[in-house]
């Protein structure tokens, strides 16, 4: 409920689960010991975190019509390269059903969530990443260079008109730069939280990505200025 709402009081908390706010204290603080949500004077909120299954909890039923229809766009035989983040990682929960689909990751968490599906999963090497459980650096991007694919589904954490879509991290921008460098469609996969932020680090211009998939919360201002920069947008409605 904390992520879902982004806040919650002790006083509803207590409420909506028929124990006392005591209780309810005391389980807020071994959770936040454990690292599940930070306390706050009488609430308590989401962690910022990097760690991708708590990011995939963080709007996950819309994440997850993303990723089923993302997955359509993908056909038997294909070999596509699937970057960080929480709707990616749905996205190749879904497509590693598929047998004759090959799977080109820098996530040693999405290789890992694949280890028993029947899909072909090549894991590129460099530098690990621990918070995101991403490969980066050098190496990430010379392996990038030595494999190709056809479609490759990129996560990004901020789009502005001015900008462009941005990173919050230097290192996983890079190697994001390196996949648009290729010769292949890259597709936007993120829910609409994500448009009208900015972070530091910019990814490659956005006429180098051919569509955006994102949910019916998208602004129209915000949709029509990513389909004059020459993107593609599907929008998918909110379950």
């Amino acid at each position: 409920m904390v992520i879902d709402k982004g806040r919650m009081s002790v006083v509803d908390l207590a409420r909506m689960t028929g124990v006392s706010e005591v209780t309810i204290r005391q389980d807020l603080n071994l959770l936040e010991k454990q690292s599940f949500l930070r306390r706050t004077h009488g609430f308590a909120v989401p962690i910022d975190s990097e760690d991708v299954e708590t990011r995939m909890m963080n709007n996950f039923a819309i994440k997850n019509e993303l990723a089923a229809f993302a997955a359509t766009l993908v056909s038997p035989g294909e070999t596509v390269f699937i970057e960080n983040g929480s709707s990616n990682a749905l996205l190749a929960r879904v497509l590693a059903a598929q047998p004759d689909v090959t799977i080109i990751t820098v996530s040693s968490y999405i290789a890992h969530l694949l280890k028993e599906m029947p899909a072909e999963v090549i894991l590129l090497g460099g530098i690990y990443q621990k918070k995101s459980e991403s490969m980066v650096g050098p190496l990430t991007r010379q392996f990038i260079q030595q494999v190709h694919f056809s479609k490759a589904f990129i996560g990004i954490d901020g789009w502005r008109p001015a900008t462009g879509f941005t990173s919050r991290d230097m290192m996983r921008a890079d190697v994001v730069n390196a996949v648009l460098e290729k010769s292949c469609e890259a597709i936007v996969l993120s829910d609409s939280t994500k448009f009208g932020v900015v972070h530091p680090y910019p990814l490659t211009p956005s006429q180098k990505f051919s569509r955006v998939i994102t949910d019916d919360a998208l602004s129209e201002d915000n949709r029509s200025q990513l389909e004059q920069a020459g993107v593609s947008v599907n929008i998918v409605p909110r379950p």
